[in-house]
């Protein structure tokens, strides 16, 4: 079975982001950490605002991969960098081909534009994807059920790669008393887009709450489905890199020295 590869390279280190918000100094220091434990389900993708890529600049301790997330009216210059993704909101009326042509990235650095959820009607060019957020710090941002599930079925249908950021506090999918909102589950997410693989509806998985169905439902993902569905699925940004694996290790879906 497929196991392992749905949890291979897949949380980002959003440690500067909120809830988690950390200082540079500390951000880096934790991702440093990580770095050197090297546990295969986290990225050690360092995902940096583009606002403060000088701050990170000046630090002695640089990251081995980074991921630029968009939020100056301009792409600043990241050559001197190891970016390899750049993640931006995608404009009002605006293409994802215009978008990719006006930034002009260099080879090797993907662009996932953020997009709603729900139906989309857009063309997605090769080297591109898209992103999705599954929460914030109200509960507007957490998109419905149906919405995400529409999302995921466009990208398996059109073989569009994407990235979700926000929410994804847990593994399964649970109520957040303080916001007043069911929280989107990663192991949800991930069981949601291999039932997409396989042409179901990706809803039912979304929706669940049954720890020991999901669990049940994880053991027994065939290896081609879970490659194609991590094909899709690049990874997530997780404010707490040591949550994820934590909820991992507590379902039993990978080791403890995983």
């Amino acid at each position: 079975m497929g196991t392992m590869i749905l949890y291979t390279a897949l949380v980002d280190d959003a440690g500067l982001f909120p809830p988690t918000s950390l200082h540079m100094d500390e951000a880096l220091a934790r991702h440093r950490r990580d770095q050197e434990r090297g546990n295969p389900v986290l990225t050690h993708r360092f995902l940096c605002p583009a606002s403060r890529l000088d701050r990170l600049r000046g630090k002695d301790f640089r990251p081995r991969r980074i991921g630029l997330i968009v939020d100056t009216p301009e792409v600043p210059a990241f050559d001197d960098l190891p970016v390899d993704i750049v993640e931006m909101p995608l404009p009002r009326d605006t293409s994802v081909a215009a978008l990719a042509d006006r930034l002009g990235l260099p080879e090797g650095v993907r662009l996932f534009a953020e997009v709603t959820p729900g139906k989309l009607a857009i063309t997605v060019p090769d080297g591109t994807g898209l992103k999705v957020r599954c929460g914030g710090q109200v509960a507007d941002a957490f998109p419905a059920v149906e919405q995400l599930a529409m999302f995921i079925r466009f990208c398996v249908d059109h073989d569009v790669p994407f990235k979700a950021t926000a929410g994804l506090h847990h593994a399964v999918r649970h109520f957040d008393p303080s916001l007043g909102v069911d929280r989107h589950g990663f192991l949800n997410l991930t069981l949601a887009v291999c039932e997409a693989v396989e042409g179901r509806d990706p809803a039912p998985v979304l929706r669940a709450t049954d720890v020991g169905h999901l669990v049940r439902l994880a053991q027994d993902v065939p290896e081609e489905t879970a490659k194609r569905a991590r094909r899709l699925l690049v990874s997530y940004g997780s404010c707490s890199t040591s949550t994820p694996l934590e909820d991992l290790r507590a379902l039993g879906l990978i080791e403890e020295d995983a």
